[in-house]
């Protein structure tokens, strides 16, 4: 498994030790507030996103004691993400302030945030979705290079885009997402406002498969008004 021999070979710092976990998160704000500097913000940790935060900073390094925050959802550090959630609750930002943090700490769950624009726009240039999906174009011989990826606010853009159905678009991405899950371990986290009924019911195909398919994801929801 990639990610099993991922945490072979990169040894993860222990965030069961409260003083290491407290360094991690403080960064985790930091990054958050230089993100939100040229609006004039500052991240606000609270009771909506508090624990979420926790969850994720386990998550990413690899603690056990992420599947211990949400005990009663059953979250399992081997599933792919999917934050719910409505417009303005910050589960874009969540994303990139886990992106930017997991590149400083040179942690190998590092993933690039990808939106569904910007992956119609590459579909549009090369009219295929590898780079986000297998990456056969990095790779030397027959060997792969998939990478860990978000795509944010899936289901908003299911319309024609630059001549192209997003759904069917994103369908092809879910799909082959999954395969790149089972077989090299890499993640497709997901970022919507949709809910997950909502989702199964939107990315539907005729025999059932992805509909399946998200039970491989941890289904964290995102509440309470816009922050925006």
């Amino acid at each position: 498994m990639e990610r099993e021999h991922q945490t072979m070979t990169k040894s993860f710092e222990d965030l069961s030790n409260e003083d290491v976990y407290s360094q991690h998160a403080n960064l985790t704000i930091h990054i958050a507030n230089q993100l939100l500097l040229p609006q004039r913000r500052t991240f606000v940790v609270d009771d909506r996103n508090k624990q979420i935060m926790r969850f994720l900073l386990y998550y990413f390094n690899d603690c056990p004691l992420a599947e211990e925050v949400f005990p009663d959802k059953h979250y399992k550090l081997h599933k792919n993400l999917l934050i719910c959630g409505d417009v303005g609750t910050g589960k874009t930002l969540l994303m990139q302030i886990f992106s930017e943090y997991l590149k400083y700490t040179d942690n190998p769950n590092h993933f690039h945030n990808l939106s569904v624009t910007q992956m119609v726009n590459y579909y549009t240039i090369h009219n295929n979705l590898d780079r986000y999906t297998y990456n056969e174009e990095s790779s030397v011989g027959f060997q792969i290079k998939p990478v860990n990826i978000c795509l944010n606010d899936i289901g908003i853009e299911s319309k024609v885009h630059f001549g192209m159905d997003t759904k069917v678009l994103t369908n092809e991405f879910l799909h082959a997402r999954n395969e790149v899950w089972v077989h090299y371990r890499k993640h497709g986290h997901l970022t919507t406002n949709l809910s997950v009924a909502q989702l199964k019911e939107e990315f539907a195909d005729s025999f059932g498969r992805l509909v399946d398919r998200f039970k491989t994801y941890n289904v964290i929801a995102m509440t309470g008004e816009s922050r925006r």
